[in-house]
């Protein structure tokens, strides 16, 4: 088993969010024929696909169903499952057929190479910040918290080992020539120059002044306003604060003592030890995956040298100062964080440590990463934290389980009184003020309950007057009773005078506004003449100063939104018509500033043919994917099985 992961901080969001994502660059997620909604996804053991043999089981699709809506951190919309089961399942067909290809052209992924992935590659600054593995229960915890097991999970890591090694062999041809990076980079780089006119529909809104005849004619035609007014409910109410539930729990020191005694083995601090540490590192693995063995060789030779010097009264902490390939350690000496046994990065390495006494160095130690020498520092025993020491996070463990008791039987008790006694009766026997409520609306907010969907969710889903609800409130638990439902309806004229005239008003001044720049494009188009075309139609003109596509104009915003088809103009051409929401321009080019391939342009050169390189990559990967699912198809090694489901039940 592959030891290296760590719980609940944000690394629990991105790293999950890394694995889940099972996309090789940017490969295509093509259709799957005839995958159907007839199967039955919740009957285990439902074979939904297989690819060159290997089954996709039904579970396999639910739980990287369930994965995809943890990392939404927020519970999904029911209607979106059946999306997200066809988006998981096309998702595992194609990490499928990926696996397939890559054992078919030889690759493999070792032990070893996934170790050296999560320790070395882009995992290291979750797995083992500042070089240190953060412990196996941690690992299990978040790995359980984010609904995978440990098999699955390194089973994951050994597909990105496998994909990458395929990836590599895809695209290793790809280059970029250089007139390519100084076309990319002029392309960057160029700056343009441009008069523009702009008309704003806001100002145009200001002169328009409808009639009361403009006004009830688009009323009348307006389908926005039937049932315009909203449904409103009238409700009673009273809320139990989670303080109640608080002041009624309490923990005696006997129940204290009696948890500390049954569950001692929960505060047995395990060996630590205090070591440093000189690591010197074996070169990485090729594309094809294999190892130089000659720099195996001389990093083992360096590492004996090293050992051979300390052995001969050499200070340890200054060789890995200057030796260590462990930057972060070698910065202290080579002395690592105390740690506990069982989480050294690699079993080999926990083994050679603790079996040392204090002040002792042991010998060479080879990893799947390269060659460590381990001085002991401090080494102390494990032992039982005792009750003194824990007390206090006892007594809040048991209080917060207390909490949760008494607020459910505060919950089940408070539901019965108040549907047996009705709201009054039951809000003065648990000490509450009822709360009779004005009409509301699902948008509002109401006293005591606050921001609360679930509440208003309750509030406009059961029919008047039936029983008492609870639902989740902002302090507590509220107890809601549906006294009348005002249904919604369409206000008359009167009553939505206001509103219909700044409908009005919007609609014809976004109408003269396209109108007018038409207008404007069409005789500027002819005449190439921006500015004498606008003073025919009354309309101000403004000049830009010379900008990249990195820079922004006043009226205009942004040179990377829509304004950007100016570095696609000739000078003299004049753009069509641009639309910036409540507002429109034109625009012609005055100047084009090309740039020179001076000092600058050295400099990013290399970041460009990187940036073109990993696009070209993305695109050759795109195209294998492609090709290999049709033939994959064509040979049949693609299946995708038809199950009827049960009678009844949901086909997700």
């Amino acid at each position: 088993m592959i030891r290296f992961l760590q719980s609940g901080n944000k690394a629990v969001k991105y790293v999950l969010g890394a694995i889940l994502m099972v996309i090789c660059l940017s490969m295509v997620v093509y259709l799957i024929p005839g995958l159907s909604s007839d199967i039955d996804f919740r009957q285990k053991g439902t074979e939904v696909a297989s690819v060159g043999g290997e089954k996709i089981s039904a579970e396999e699709v639910n739980r990287r169903v369930d994965q995809m809506q943890r990392r939404q951190q927020q519970p999904l919309p029911e209607f979106l499952r059946p999306y997200m089961v066809d988006q998981a399942t096309k998702q595992l067909v194609q990490q499928a057929e990926l696996i397939y290809e890559a054992r078919r052209m030889g690759f493999t992924a070792t032990d070893e190479e996934v170790r050296a992935e999560l320790h070395d590659g882009p995992y290291k600054i979750y797995f083992f910040p500042n070089g240190q593995w953060v412990g196996q229960k941690q690992y299990e915890d978040m790995l359980s918290s984010g609904g995978m097991s440990t098999t699955q999970f390194e089973e994951q890591m050994r597909f990105e080992v496998l994909r990458d090694k395929l990836v590599g062999a895809v695209t290793a041809g790809v280059d970029v020539p250089p007139t390519e990076i100084e076309r990319q980079y002029r392309n960057d780089k160029l700056k343009v120059k441009f008069d523009y006119v702009v008309v704003d529909a806001a100002e145009l809104e200001k002169k328009i002044t409808p009639t009361d005849t403009e006004l009830r004619s688009f009323f009348a035609d307006g389908r926005a306003y039937q049932n315009a007014i909203a449904e409103k409910r009238v409700v009673n109410y009273f809320v139990l604060s989670r303080q109640m539930a608080e002041s009624r729990a309490t923990v005696s020191p006997q129940q204290v003592d009696s948890y500390y005694t049954a569950n001692q083995q929960n505060y047995r601090e395990p060996d630590k030890a205090k070591v440093r540490m000189i690591q010197i590192n074996v070169p990485p693995p090729g594309a094809d995956g294999k190892v130089d063995s000659r720099g195996t060789e001389a990093a083992r030779a360096k590492a004996n040298d090293l050992l051979k010097q300390i052995r001969g009264g050499a200070d340890f902490a200054e060789l890995a100062k200057k030796n260590s390939d462990d930057k972060t350690s070698a910065e202290k000496g080579g002395e690592l964080p105390v740690t506990e046994r069982g989480n050294f990065p690699y079993p080999d390495i926990d083994k050679a440590a603790f079996a040392l006494s204090n002040g002792q160095t042991g010998e060479v130690v080879q990893t799947p990463t390269g060659f460590d020498i381990i001085q002991m520092i401090d080494k102390q025993e494990g032992r039982v934290k005792p009750l003194t020491e824990v007390r206090a996070d006892i007594e809040n463990a048991l209080k917060k389980q207390k909490i949760t008791e008494v607020t459910q039987q505060l919950r089940s008790a408070a539901l019965a009184d108040a549907q047996t006694m009705g709201i009054d009766k039951a809000a003065a026997k648990y000490g509450v003020t009822p709360v009779h409520s004005n009409p509301v609306a699902k948008k509002d907010i109401l006293p005591g309950i606050g921001p609360a969907p679930q509440a208003m969710n309750v509030i406009f889903s059961v029919p008047e007057n039936s029983s008492v609800q609870p639902a989740a409130a902002s302090s507590g638990t509220a107890f809601i009773k549906v006294e009348k439902i005002i249904p919604a309806r369409t206000p008359t004229f009167e009553e939505y005078k206001d509103t219909v005239t700044k409908d009005f008003k919007s609609e014809r001044a976004s109408k003269l506004m396209n109108s007018k720049v038409q207008e404007l494009a069409n005789k500027a188009g002819i005449s190439k003449d921006l500015s004498k075309s606008a003073k025919e139609l009354g309309l101000a003109v403004k000049s830009s100063e010379l900008v990249d596509r990195t820079g922004s104009v006043g009226d205009l915003g942004a040179m990377n939104g829509p304004p950007s088809v100016a570095f696609n103009l000739k000078v003299g051409e004049v753009s069509s018509p641009v639309s910036l929401s409540r507002k429109t321009a034109v625009l012609e080019v005055t100047a084009v500033q090309d740039p020179a391939l001076d000092s600058d342009f050295a400099k990013a050169k290399d970041g460009i043919r990187d940036q073109l390189i990993n696009s070209k990559r993305e695109q050759a990967m795109q195209l294998f994917m492609a090709a290999l699912d049709a033939r994959l198809q064509k040979e049949g090694k693609v299946k995708v099985v038809k199950a009827q489901a049960a009678k009844g039940s949901r086909p997700f």
